[in-house]
């Protein structure tokens, strides 16, 4: 109902009244004021929108600061973050995230007479997908994003809370690390101080394995603040604008007399080919966020947590015609991911470091809808040998795996480590035997799939039988031997051979490679239970499928010790 009155009250005022008089009448009120010409009400209440609420000027104040504080930083820092062609932070925040459910550390340096604003970090807790997750942002349009005293002091306290919760925690960074302007840092403010600082990386390293960090770079990162990044279980790089080195060009120009550029030092292609450091490069903003999305579909809230599921899809290739895909020749190559096709739900392949040691295979798919880890070997690049890049690569995969517990199926389709004096020098040994380490000490279930070759020790990597996988599985085209046929015929007769004119040598050759793959036969190897089944091509994905779900409650051991010796 409608209730007028002859002057116009202030606008706190008229609230009252008109909360007083619903609550009295028990229905909706509109105040009017009798001459106040287009008849519009000065105050409601009542109508089940809860706008009753006696707003004061306090209030109010407080209000109007926290929308200057959320706008960010100056118009300059808008400026700039438009010409890079980058989103501002907290649209940023808008794609990635269903909802935010709060804040903290908004008034965070706030004496700082709104130069500051939020001291350029915001961390809180929101929703994906109906799951909650914690997140850091740097704002770049704060002093282009740097790290204060009180943006590192947010987003410690954000992390140990995210712990605390066993929640996954999302860094999206973009900043130029520590700020250095000593008129914005604050007296005593160091990199070393003990809850400060480096307390960044120490938490990051103490809660590896306990919630998955996922992180997303968007600039380029200079200096300590490169180790956030580095640190993530995950990283995401985005493409021409992204980058991350221990120092800036200009730097290392000083120190070494080195000419370089940020996009040559450590740009999306160098971490995604070279260092390994990248697990994916996206093209922009929006394809970030959305693997932001899909990648957290695979992961659980935290290390002991059920994994996500989804509804399970038939594979996008048909599964039963897997057997023409291997070819009958041990060196002829074909693409691995044809046979991944086969084996896991249709559009759930989730490929990491697509682009580093790309002779092995890692990423994430889904079989009757629960998430698996991939490791194949990759006939199609350097015939699947593994190398010294591909055994880090491997092992990093497997590591974090088994600490997410997400189980392993692994492809074995290699002639074994690469051999030679540039893969010795580049340390095959040293970081082969990581691979081999994280397979053996590996806890979740493993199944190790022979679909072509299985020569020397590659077979150890790949979760062979002697490295206690829950089942060693082969398919028809499997060979299992120390080297294949034409390596261990000339090892074995390098004399011989060389005695031999070439219609002699040619003959001798062929005879002693059926005898080598008649003692190589995959069924005689069966029959002795070297393997646990031999299956038909065109079955494999149904015994993936039904095994995995068997081994799903497998239990853990706890070993008699603190830890291995050998360290990622």
């Amino acid at each position: 109902m409608k209730i007028t009155v002859d002057a116009a009250p202030d606008e706190e005022t008229a609230r009252a009244i008109a909360s007083a008089l619903s609550a009295h009448l028990g229905r909706s009120v509109e105040l009017v004021v009798a001459d106040g010409g287009d008849g519009d009400p000065v105050a409601t209440a009542g109508d089940g929108d809860r706008d009753d609420a006696v707003i004061t000027d306090r209030e109010r104040r407080l209000r109007e600061a926290i929308e200057e504080i959320l706008a960010g930083g100056p118009e300059r820092g808008h400026e700039k973050v438009e010409e890079l062609g980058k989103l501002y932070v907290r649209d940023r925040l808008d794609r990635i995230f269903d909802e935010i459910a709060y804040e903290d550390g908004t008034f965070a340096r706030h004496d700082a007479d709104g130069e500051l604003p939020a001291d350029g970090m915001i961390t809180g807790v929101g929703t994906i997908r109906g799951r909650t997750v914690f997140f850091a942002a740097n704002d770049y349009t704060v002093k282009a994003g740097s790290l204060g005293m009180m943006g590192v002091e947010k987003e410690i306290r954000l992390a140990e809370r995210a712990v605390e919760a066993g929640a996954p925690i999302l860094r999206l960074i973009d900043s130029t690390g520590a700020r250095l302007n000593l008129d914005d840092r604050e007296p005593g403010d160091t990199h070393v101080d003990r809850y400060r600082g480096g307390r960044m990386f120490y938490n990051q390293c103490i809660h590896s394995g306990q919630v998955p960090q996922i992180g997303v770079l968007y600039g380029p990162n200079i200096a300590g603040s490169a180790y956030t990044p580095v640190f993530c279980d995950y990283l995401i790089m985005v493409e021409e604008t992204s980058g991350m080195a221990i120092a800036s060009p200009r730097v290392v120009e000083a120190v070494t007399g080195e000419e370089t550029t940020m996009d040559e030092l450590g740009g999306p292609a160098v971490h995604a080919t070279e260092s390994g450091s990248a697990d994916l490069v996206v093209s922009g903003e929006g394809e970030a966020a959305d693997a932001v999305r899909d990648l957290l579909s695979y992961l659980p809230q935290r290390h002991d947590a059920a994994l996500p599921t989804r509804e399970p899809e038939p594979p996008a290739a048909n599964p039963k015609g897997l057997d023409a895909v291997i070819p009958a020749e041990p060196n002829a190559a074909y693409d691995v991911r044809e046979v991944v096709d086969r084996l896991v739900d249709a559009n759930s392949w989730f490929e990491l470091k697509p682009r580093f040691a790309p002779e092995l295979v890692t990423g994430f798919g889904r079989i009757e809808g629960r998430p698996v880890g991939i490791v194949a070997n990759q006939p199609a690049a350097k015939s699947g040998a593994i190398f010294p890049d591909s055994a880090e690569k491997g092992a990093g995969f497997v590591w974090t795996c088994d600490a997410f517990g997400i189980p392993l199926v692994y492809l074995c389709d290699t002639p074994g480590f690469m051999v030679g004096t540039a893969v010795e020098r580049e340390g095959v040994l040293q970081k082969g035997r990581k691979f081999i380490y994280a397979t053996s000490n590996a806890q979740v279930p493993k199944l190790c799939v022979i679909t072509r070759k299985a020569y020397g020790a590659g077979i150890y990597a790949m979760a062979g039988p002697s490295f206690d996988p829950d089942a060693t599985l082969a398919l028809p085209s499997a060979e299992i031997a120390v080297m294949g046929p034409d390596a261990a015929v000339h090892a074995l007769f390098a004399d011989q051979l060389a005695e031999m004119d070439d219609g002699t040598r040619e003959g001798f050759l062929e005879s002693m490679r059926q005898e080598y793959e008649r003692h190589v036969d995959v069924r005689a190897q069966a029959a002795k239970m070297q393997v646990d089944e031999l299956l038909p091509a065109g079955d494999l994905r149904d015994q993936l499928a039904v095994r995995l779900r068997t081994l799903r409650d497998k239990r853990r051991t706890e070993r008699d010790r603190y830890h291995g010796t050998v360290l990622f």
